[in-house]
């Protein structure tokens, strides 16, 4: 009898004890509190959480105040989440050359890294990162600027607030490039980072581009917001109806423009998505071992316009898009 009780004291001890290396600790680095987008990641965030805490986890998010100093503030966060002795990182590779490094120092310190919303499969395999979930924003771009083409527009002002992150100048480029190959011309309007989030900024920008160039007949931001500022710049300038404007992302505001008619399409990379996978998938990989044979693991892009206007309003009513 002692010898049982002995065998199962044992048992229960390395049941306890496995039960207690089920224990991944995560930090997700983010946007701005303001920045709307961010917002519907952290929704994917929270609903990822309750199974990582389940298995005696946690998930921290660590969001940029604004994006005055981008590069340095997003850099600091990847150090804080090194000195946390997580186990893993989730990180949007917005600025290569400066986030590189740090992120680097963390899978040398044994941090699992899947890359999130900005860097692509190339960059995840240069730094070790397990993987990476996300929209691959060149090819978004494309379908933008073709979409432009295809609905004979010849003249695209791609309005571009975030000028030097990856992400944002791919989505420029493939815009300008998707435009170029149906037989129009693209530009990009780069403006100050301050301006990002100033909606009476960006507005006056983008109007008195309009004014000055009266062949522009198609206009995108890089963010939902800036196109609640770009909608007011197209009807002050007397180019409503004549250019048509796009969004990367979405917002309330943007969907009733697209419901309403006044605003072409916009292009979803699904954030909630972006987050939900990628905090489930780093968590299951540090517990369990776990690995997907799919790499990257893309959630767009995808176009939302008058044709499927009312599903995609039915998910944003759920709060996840």
């Amino acid at each position: 009898m002692t010898n049982l009780k002995t065998l199962l004291a044992g048992t229960a001890l390395m049941a306890l004890t496995a039960s207690a290396a089920l224990s991944a600790e995560i930090a997700v680095i983010g946007g701005s509190n303001d920045d709307a987008f961010w917002n519907i990641i952290k929704k994917g965030i929270d609903d990822a959480t309750p199974a990582v805490e389940a298995n005696g986890g946690k998930v921290t998010y660590l969001r940029l105040v604004n994006y005055d100093n981008f590069a340095p503030d997003v850099v600091q966060l990847i150090r804080t989440a090194i000195s946390m002795e997580v186990d893993g990182i989730v990180i949007p590779n917005w600025v290569p050359e400066a986030e590189d490094p740090a992120i680097k120092d963390a899978v040398a310190a044994g941090i699992k890294v899947i890359l999130m919303n900005a860097g692509g499969a190339d960059k995840a395999t240069e730094l070790g990162a397990i993987n990476y979930v996300g929209s691959d924003e060149y090819v978004a771009g494309v379908a933008g600027g073709e979409y432009f083409g295809t609905a004979g527009k010849k003249n695209v002002l791609c309005i571009n607030t975030l000028p030097g992150a990856a992400n944002t100048e791919a989505r420029c480029k493939g815009v300008i490039d998707g435009i170029t190959g149906k037989g129009g011309t693209g530009v990009q309007l780069p403006l100050p980072t301050t301006s990002f989030g100033d909606a009476t900024a960006v507005a006056e920008a983008i109007k008195a581009e309009l004014l000055k160039d009266d062949r522009i007949d198609g206009v995108i931001t890089i963010s939902a917001g800036d196109a609640d500022s770009a909608a007011i710049a197209v009807e002050q300038a007397g180019k409503a109806g004549a250019a048509m404007l796009g969004s990367f992302d979405m917002n309330g505001a943007g969907l009733e423009r697209i419901k309403a008619g006044t605003q072409g399409f916009a292009i979803d990379q699904q954030p909630y998505l972006q987050s939900y996978l990628a905090v489930s998938l780093l968590a299951a990989h540090i517990d369990f071992g776990t690995d997907l044979p799919v790499f990257p693991v893309l959630t767009g892009p995808g176009i939302v316009d008058a044709s499927n206007i009312d599903a995609t309003l039915a998910g944003v009513a759920l709060g996840a898009r």
